[in-house]
């Protein structure tokens, strides 16, 4: 994977994000390949991009590139919310029937790990060898 250069620094910076449906429900497999290109919609306006991305049941997994002035957590609540919103756009009557107390497809928590393309173990060593 390449690296991104702006201004004076070069970068690369990747997450590994789970979403999960709320209540764990199997919403996925009747609304997966649409979550997914809501998302994709998503990141074509924002600072970040989607290396690659599947869906299971009840969740989400996705390998999510981006710059280093977006964190994590602002990427998590713009694809949650607005994928949310969207879906129920969408869907009203059929997602009213899992969730009648509020408008909601995802659970409220989520799974990040930055990771980058070089291991823990290189990295520390790289460091331990300086000076």
């Amino acid at each position: 994977m390449d690296y991104d250069t702006q201004n004076h620094g070069k970068f690369l910076i990747l997450y590994h994000l789970i979403f999960v449906c709320k209540y764990r429900k199997k919403l996925l497999t009747l609304y997966g390949d649409e979550a997914k290109g809501i998302f994709e919609s998503i990141a074509t306006h924002s600072d970040f991009s989607f290396e690659t991305m599947e869906v299971d049941q009840d969740h989400i997994h996705s390998l999510v590139k981006s710059g280093p002035r977006i964190s994590p957590l602002a990427i998590v609540r713009r694809l949650k919310q607005e994928s949310t919103v969207q879906l129920w756009l969408r869907h009203e009557r059929e997602l009213s029937r899992h969730f009648w107390k509020e408008r909601t497809f995802w659970s409220d928590g989520y799974f990040c790990c930055a990771i980058g393309n070089a291991s823990e173990e290189a990295i520390r060593h790289y460091i331990e060898s300086q000076g």
